[in-house]
């Protein structure tokens, strides 16, 4: 049986987008009412991760990215023993009051929203970094309550405009390898990580200047070849257990030290 990419392939459906959009609405009224003294259910939010890069599927977790006015980061920063956790509290009880049967709980950088219906909501508190001359650099920062506590930054705006460059160049191929992925892992490799960022930055760099043939045109290319070239690069680039990898866009640094095992067996899985 062939498990090579497909167009379109994992696209979520229509009605898993209105529950999704739904909840983002409920998720960033409530943020407003605590933090902005608004009822608006748009504004200081957008999607970040899989779904805001595009590569969702219908298995994806949904996250959110809150922007929080300037004067919580100073209060939180000031505060001694880890301010971070008391700032994921705080937006936590704010989602409960929206959803008090659902299992909301703060996790590390997040405040998670797990559904009964299986869809799970990862909401990240962020605020925006400025330049010297006080203007947003276009990152955010956002806690990191493990080891104590600390800020981290972020690039999802950079990360999206990057992906979706590529994806237009390739014709597609971009999204639905990544979208692909994602499915071979949920279903037949679901026991072990691989997590979403390490997908997309992996399709990114390894897929190279391969697109869908575009209509008119003819391949030459052998079915499998695509694939085998994505194993290829993942073997020539894997040292000792590690993988060097860069977010798209902004170039972070992207771990893949608990993924890289299931990235090889996704990879394996759909080059065979």
């Amino acid at each position: 049986m062939s498990f090579l990419i497909q167009r379109h392939s994992g696209v979520i459906t229509l009605e898993t987008r209105k529950i999704i959009s739904s909840r983002y609405k409920t998720v960033t009224k409530a943020i407003n009412k605590e933090f902005w003294n608004t009822l608006n259910d748009t504004q200081n939010s957008i999607y970040v991760g899989s779904y805001g890069r595009r590569t969702a599927i219908n298995t994806s977790d949904i996250d959110i990215l809150v922007l929080l006015p300037e004067s919580e980061y100073q209060r939180f920063d000031a505060l001694k023993g880890n301010g971070q956790s008391r700032l994921l509290q705080v937006v936590k009880n704010a989602i409960m009051n929206s959803y008090p049967r659902s299992d909301v709980r703060a996790d590390g950088q997040v405040v998670k929203i797990s559904f009964t219906d299986g869809m799970k909501f990862e909401i990240l508190p962020a605020f925006q970094n400025k330049d010297w001359w006080g203007n947003w650099d276009g990152t955010y920062k956002y806690p990191d309550s493990n080891m104590g506590g600390n800020w981290c930054s972020t690039n999802p705006k950079a990360e999206q405009e990057a992906m979706k460059l590529k994806n237009n160049s390739s014709n597609g191929l971009l999204v639905d390898t990544c979208r692909h992925l994602r499915y071979v892992r949920d279903n037949y490799f679901s026991s072990y990580h691989l997590s979403g960022i390490v997908i997309d930055s992996f399709v990114y760099a390894a897929m190279g200047n391969w697109q869908w043939t575009r209509p008119g045109s003819t391949s030459s290319a052998p079915k499998g070849n695509y694939e085998n070239v994505l194993l290829d690069y993942l073997r020539q680039n894997s040292f000792w257990g590690n993988l060097i990898l860069n977010a798209p866009g902004s170039n972070q640094s992207v771990s893949t030290q608990n993924s890289l095992e299931c990235l090889e067996k996704v990879i394996k899985f759909i080059a065979q």
